[in-house]
């Protein structure tokens, strides 16, 4: 049996697709040319890139233990949930940039009005944002993932490495 590969990049830009379509087709009936499409704020961002940067941490530690390197407060519990952030984050990452293409999709049409021009950039820079979150998440994902091999190292999983 082939172990969990986690979560893959088609997977990601299937979200990604499948949110783009949907909030484009729900923000064209609703926001009526683009003139009831808010505003995302800069919090967004400040808090995408928060996330991202605490999680690359995070997953940094578990690399460096992964590797031989002692941690102590790295604990097996603490480099499983950090993995599943990291997925979490993936995928998020990817939801979000949906929903910002499909924000900017709708404003597009009037794109060469310069006041609809200057709402589709905090868009366009919450989805760059939203797409290294997601890569983020995919590289910690990479990072707790433990290499062949290292499993049978371990006592307890099965294994004589005596035998």
């Amino acid at each position: 049996m082939r172990p969990h590969s986690g979560i893959r990049v088609t997977a990601l830009v299937l979200t990604g697709l499948v949110v783009t379509v949907l909030a484009w087709l729900g923000l064209r009936s609703v926001a009526g040319g683009g003139r009831g499409v808010p505003d995302p704020g800069w919090i967004g961002l400040v808090a995408m890139l928060f996330l991202g940067g605490g999680l690359v941490v995070a997953g940094w530690q578990v690399r460096k233990v992964r590797d031989g390197l002692a941690q102590p407060h790295v604990t097996p519990l603490r480099a499983a949930r950090t993995l599943v952030l990291g997925q979490a984050a993936a995928l998020t990452g990817a939801a979000l940039v949906g929903w910002y293409v499909a924000n900017v999709l709708v404003l597009l049409p009037d794109a060469d009005v310069q006041s609809q021009r200057d709402r589709i950039w905090p868009f366009v820079a919450h989805a760059v944002v939203a797409v290294l979150l997601s890569a983020a998440g995919m590289l910690v994902q990479r990072w707790c993932r433990l290499r062949p091999g290292d499993e049978d190292d371990h006592p307890g999983n099965g294994h004589d490495p005596k035998a």
